[in-house]
């Protein structure tokens, strides 16, 4: 049995949403003190000026073809003339001048506005086309830019509404359509406009969260890689230290015994005890050594459990660790992987957060499969939350003041985690207790995590194996 610890200061830890309701992301993004600021907004420019004068060229060119068609195909009597002058003015304007994503879908607006003032205004059927641009600016401008596109298409129905020339006809009388008739298509635009502009900005919001927290969880992944990286380094520097101040100490002992007393003989014993000052050093590098050699690249469940709850201690919440198997059996040996060992603190960090005196972490295995489970006695998960929880931003940590940890979450914490996981192969899943408190647990296929066996025949399980079946640590 081992006692909780004090919350370590690894990067995003886990924001476990508990009974209250989401807050911070969940409600337009996370709080400032994170550390990382964005705009949950769109992001402006995605669809690039170059990308939209292409279809400006594609529109004008439908547009042509329509007039053409219209004109000499069908024998509909309308100003073709104006409406030819309108589509070739708006290709000069193509080729002379680029402006950015707002001023082009203003334009875009505008120009099809005019096209279809001549063409029977909100009764014309291609009315449809202003739903276009004021989609594509709820889906790649900032709020009040996509707002503004969309407002203005709104107010192009409504004119056309009040005032156009007669629908094309083929003869030279048009039917002119009842008022209360115009307005309804009119409407019928309008709640195009707002239903698929709305749409497209809540996907697009969901969708720049989505890859702002993938980005984060590879940055998560990149600095535990490099830590990892860091601790193979150093058993590797005092692996290959170790052999070179063994012989300074020899030679200064040598000199010690060989001078009289006085400055030298002062600097020898100098340099025997600062020799075995560095010793003492790389002893301590080499006691957890993280290199990428058969042995160092992989750990028992025992080595896993200890060291998830290591950065968990001395606080009020108690956490007991089990490992347990069929009887008998040798504990598999895995792979050491930072993704399984960041997920997994962060699991615990956000248990002992939540707990109310304490935490399991229980490992267990069988032929099969190797699972892990974390389980604290904790308010457990709200019905609200649970069924949201794996999305970026779903948070109900408690303030820095009210948390153990001391931290404010974002609620990418259980993101990062469940991501983690998975890409190692986990199915991870999460539930509350029938007596109260959350469970969270990752199960692998021992296939996915089981470390190969090393030439040799040396294991690491070899020297727990007497003293495991089911011992708490």
């Amino acid at each position: 049995m081992t006692n909780s610890a004090q919350t370590s200061s690894r990067l995003a830890n886990l924001d476990r949403p508990g009974p209250a309701s989401a807050q911070a992301g969940a409600q337009g993004g996370p709080p400032p003190s994170d550390g990382l600021s964005f705009d949950t907004a769109p992001m402006s420019g995605r669809f690039g000026a170059a990308m939209l004068v292409q279809l400006r060229w594609m529109i004008l060119g439908l547009e042509l073809a329509i007039v053409l068609a219209g004109a000499y195909g069908f024998g509909l009597h309308f100003h073709v003339k104006a409406c030819l002058a309108v589509i070739g003015a708006s290709a000069l304007v193509n080729l002379a001048f680029v402006y950015g994503p707002l001023a082009q879908l203003c334009f875009n607006i505008v120009q099809v506005t005019l096209l279809l003032t001549l063409t029977g205004g909100s009764s014309n059927p291609f009315c449809v086309l202003l739903i276009t641009p004021a989609s594509l600016a709820a889906a790649t401008l900032k709020d009040g830019r996509a707002l503004a596109v969309c407002l203005l298409a709104a107010a192009a129905v409504v004119f056309m509404a009040v005032w156009s020339l007669p629908l094309p006809w083929p003869t030279a009388g048009a039917p002119v359509l009842p008022p209360l008739l115009r307005y309804a298509y009119a409407f019928a635009i309008l709640v195009g406009i707002g239903v698929t502009a709305g749409y497209a900005w809540r996907v697009a919001v969901e969708s720049a969260k989505m890859e702002l927290a993938l980005t984060f969880t590879q940055t998560v992944l990149a600095r535990e890689q490099r830590l990892s990286a860091l601790g193979g380094l150093a058993a590797a520097a005092a692996h290959e230290l170790g052999t070179p101040l063994a012989t300074i100490s020899i030679v200064a002992k040598e000199m010690a015994r060989e001078v009289a007393d006085g400055p030298l003989r002062d600097d020898a014993e100098l340099l025997i005890s600062q020799a075995e000052r560095c010793r003492e050093i790389l002893r301590r590098l080499t006691e957890e050594p993280e290199t990428d050699d058969a042995v160092h690249a992989r750990m028992t469940l025992l080595q896993l459990v200890n060291e998830v709850i290591e950065p968990h201690r001395e606080t009020a919440v108690r956490v007991e660790a089990l490992v347990a198997g069929p009887p008998n059996a040798r504990p598999p040996e895995i792979r050491r992987m930072p993704e399984v060992l960041h997920a997994m603190t962060s699991l615990v960090e956000n248990a002992v957060d939540f707990a109310r005196s304490e935490v399991l972490v229980s490992v267990r295995f069988d032929e099969a499969a190797i699972s892990v489970e974390v389980r604290d006695d904790g308010p457990g998960f709200s019905a609200d939350i649970l069924t949201r929880l794996g999305q970026p931003y779903v948070t109900s940590r408690p303030g820095a003041e009210g948390s153990r940890s001391g931290h404010i979450g974002m609620g990418l914490g259980f993101f990062i985690a469940k991501t983690l996981l998975e890409r190692t192969g986990a199915d991870v899943d999460f539930r509350n207790g029938r007596g109260g408190g959350a469970i969270i647990a990752a199960r692998w296929s021992r296939t996915a995590i089981e470390a190969p066996p090393i030439p040799g025949g040396f294991e690491l399980g070899a020297f727990e194996s007497d003293e495991f079946a089911g011992d708490e640590n």
